[in-house]
C-alpha cells in the first residue's frame, strides 16, 4: 500500500468541494433523525453499508481493471435512483477530476468526460497512482464517513473529541464493508437505501441549505 497516497487522497482537506457536501445528514438533521453523537453514529453506521458501500465497490473495480470509465457510469447511475444524490456525485466527481488533471497531466483524463461520477474519477486516479482495489475501497469508505460526520458536527455543534471518538468507533465497520467489496469483486455492491435517496431530495427543495447535499 503506498500510504502517502492513501492518507493524501483521504484528507478531507483535498480541494474537491466535497466540504460542501454532507453527505444527507443537513436533511436528516432538518427532519429530527439525526439529534446528538448516538443518532449521529446511527445514520453513519447505515450510509456506511449502503451508499458507502456501492461508491466504493464501483471506485474498486475500476482502480482493479474490472470496469472501464463508461461502463462504470452507467453503473454508478443504475446504483443511484435520486437526482439529487446523482448530481451531487457528478460535482464532487468534477471536483475530484479538476486535481487530477493539474497533479497527472501526463494522464488522458478525457475518457471520463466533463462531469463524471466521484467514485469512477477515483478508481481511475487510483489505478494511475498504483492504489490496489482493497486502498481505493478504503478510502472512499473513509471518506464517506468524515465528510458526513464533519457536517454533522457543525450543524449541531457537537464535541470534536465525541465526533472523533464516534469515528474511531466506526473504524471496524469501515474496514467490514471495505473488506465485504473487495471479497465480491468483480461484482459490484447494489444496496441503495430508500431513506438517503429521499433525504436527497428533500434537501434538493429545501430553501437556503447550508450545505449542497
Amino acid at each position: 500500500m503506498q500510504v502517502s497516497t492513501v492518507l493524501t487522497l483521504a484528507d478531507s482537506r483535498l480541494p474537491t468541494g466535497g466540504h460542501v457536501h454532507s453527505g444527507g445528514v443537513e436533511e436528516a438533521i432538518a427532519q429530527g433523525l439525526v439529534r446528538d453523537v448516538p443518532t449521529v453514529e446511527a445514520f453513519l453506521t447505515r450510509r456506511l453499508r449502503t451508499s458507502g458501500a456501492v461508491a466504493a465497490s464501483i471506485a474498486a473495480a475500476v482502480c482493479a481493471g474490472f470496469l472501464n470509465a463508461t461502463a462504470a457510469e452507467a453503473e454508478t447511475d443504475a446504483r443511484t435512483p435520486s437526482p439529487a444524490a446523482r448530481r451531487s456525485s457528478r460535482a464532487q466527481g468534477r471536483g475530484l477530476l479538476r486535481l487530477a488533471t493539474t497533479t497527472w497531466p501526463e494522464h488522458d483524463w478525457a475518457a471520463l468526460g466533463r462531469r463524471p461520477h466521484l467514485p469512477v474519477v477515483a478508481g481511475v486516479v487510483g489505478r494511475v497512482v498504483g492504489l490496489t482495489g482493497q486502498d481505493l475501497a478504503s478510502v472512499q469508505i473513509y471518506t464517506t464517513m468524515t465528510g458526513a460526520a464533519i457536517a454533522a458536527q457543525r450543524l449541531l455543534a457537537l464535541d470534536p473529541s465525541e465526533v472523533a471518538a464516534c469515528t474511531l468507533r466506526l473504524a471496524r465497520i469501515c474496514n467490514e464493508v471495505t473488506d465485504q467489496v473487495c471479497a465480491e469483486l468483480p461484482a459490484l455492491i447494489d444496496l441503495s437505501d430508500p431513506l438517503l435517496d429521499v433525504l436527497s431530495e428533500s434537501h434538493a427543495l429545501r430553501e437556503r441549505p447550508l450545505f449542497v447535499s
